[in-house]
């Protein structure tokens, strides 16, 4: 049997999102039909809404409704620190969980030559810029610890070395309360390489 065409159109739809294959998407699709109909209403407006509405910030490239994000159009912020991350995502989750109290400047991305992903694709250029006004004086790379965000780590450091600004990679290694013998390889390697003085 198959589906209505305005059912597998909005199956084909829910198959954009990442993870969900044609089996999740109609699941999804019976129950906001079957359950949730106000649900679905919402989340359509809410999507539209977005869509319309929300650009980037046109200094550290996150989402935002404005010219710039809150973490940009603050004076309370350092300016002469700034943290590279691949996602907005991995920016709010460094703002929840420490004191950082620098800049960021999001990627959208990683360097993927196989996927055709340049530094332009990434806004390495743009960054380039952001680095030659002078502001910034250290960098934290913190993008994440696939061979892409290696690459891409890289390439920022000789940036930022090429303009004598102090740069440093976010540690990687083993996660609290985490067992030995259940770490996979690279990231015991990286854990043991990267250790310090007690």
């Amino acid at each position: 049997m198959s589906h209505s065409p305005l059912i597998q159109e909005l199956i084909d739809a829910l198959c954009c999102l990442p993870g969900v294959g044609p089996k999740s998407a109609q699941r999804m699709a019976y129950y906001l039909l079957e359950r949730d109909r106000d649900g679905a209403r919402a989340m359509a407006t809410s999507l539209v809404a977005a869509a319309d509405n929300i650009g980037h910030c046109t200094e550290c490239r996150t989402f935002t409704e404005a010219e710039l994000c809150d973490v940009c159009a603050s004076n309370r912020r350092d300016r002469s620190l700034l943290c590279i991350v691949e996602m907005p995502t991995d920016a709010h989750a460094l703002e929840q969980s420490t004191g950082y109290k620098g800049l960021y400047y999001i990627l959208m991305g990683h360097l993927s030559p196989l996927d055709g992903i340049g530094p332009e694709d990434v806004g390495l250029d743009q960054l380039a810029i952001k680095l030659d006004e002078g502001e910034v004086k250290e960098l934290i790379v913190a993008t994440n610890s696939t061979v892409e965000g290696e690459a891409t780590a890289h390439y920022i450091a000789e940036l930022a070395r090429a303009r004598d600004i102090n740069v440093s990679r976010i540690a990687h290694g083993i996660p609290l309360g985490g067992e030995l013998e259940y770490v996979d390889g690279q990231t015991l390697f990286h854990a043991f390489s990267g250790r310090r003085q007690l």
